[in-house]
């Protein structure tokens, strides 16, 4: 007799690979991944007084700060362009950064409940947190055209890398979310650093000034910071004037894909004891 009730075994091994990213396996969790953006963007906003209002006060109310003390005040360089939009044009891109790195960084301890009971793709949970923050980005980007528009500068051309630096950007985020949310689960005081490496990313980001401030003896060093290149090719694609920060975003883009892999790696590597851990 043949036992037509029985289920099928599935077993569970770990990844052969810690470089393997397994795309078979994502996608085929991708509703999964989708529905985690969609309960990050909503857990993020249920029972807000201005809901994504604040994604538009945040940024915009850095920017006019800046633009009173360093653009009046102090009168600080701003390469020719009105010093409010210089500001926000990279608050816009700088924040898309800092949500999600630090959303992502914190995304396996948010989520212990469904680490430790069910079986999925981890890399899902960081990925999830990263993808979500694109809404907030989408809504700041509608407001910078407004800038844009009252200030009457008609992009070029030069739009056209957008796209590559804000995935540069995302790229830049998710390396670093990766390897900060491998080390949060297995050492709780991470957390406390996180907050402390944006602040100190946001003052080493020319992000209330440009990178010609920067002594010449200390600005290949400085271009080292994967994010400068990510500003000034952001604002450079917005404008199209002036030369093109091929450079920067060059260094930009291998310093990414260090980090990426990098946190990758250890990610894939460390996967198996999250449940143990957290």
């Amino acid at each position: 007799m043949h036992n037509t009730g029985a289920t099928a075994a599935v077993i569970i091994r770990g990844a052969k690979s810690s470089w393997s990213l397994e795309p078979r396996e994502l996608w085929q969790h991708r509703e999964l991944l989708y529905f985690l953006a969609w309960r990050d963007i909503k857990v993020r906003y249920k029972q807000t007084v201005l809901g994504l209002a604040w994604v538009v006060i945040q940024p915009l109310a850095i920017a006019l700060s800046l633009s009173l003390f360093l653009g009046r005040l102090v009168k600080g360089s701003s390469e020719g362009l009105p010093y409010p939009l210089f500001a926000y044009s990279a608050m816009v891109i700088w924040q898309l950064f800092a949500n999600a790195f630090t959303d992502s960084s914190n995304s396996l301890l948010a989520n212990e409940r469904l680490i430790t009971k069910v079986y999925f793709p981890r890399l899902l949970v960081p990925l999830s947190a990263v993808l979500a923050s694109l809404l907030d980005f989408s809504i700041s980007l509608l407001v910078l055209a407004l800038f844009l528009g009252y200030y009457r500068i008609t992009p070029t051309l030069a739009i056209a890398i957008l796209p590559l630096v804000v995935l540069l950007a995302v790229l830049i985020a998710l390396g670093v979310g990766l390897w900060l949310a491998a080390l949060n689960v297995k050492y709780r005081d991470v957390r406390y650093t996180i907050g402390f490496l944006a602040q100190f990313w946001f003052l080493a980001t020319p992000i209330a000034y440009p990178t010609s401030v920067v002594p010449d003896r200390w600005r290949v060093w400085y271009g080292l910071n994967p994010l400068v290149g990510v500003v000034e090719g952001f604002r450079w694609a917005l404008r199209g004037a002036g030369a093109a920060p091929l450079s920067l975003l060059a260094v930009s883009a291998c310093v990414a894909v260090a980090i990426l892999m990098s946190g990758l790696y250890y990610f894939r590597r460390t996967e198996d004891t999250f449940a143990d851990f957290i």
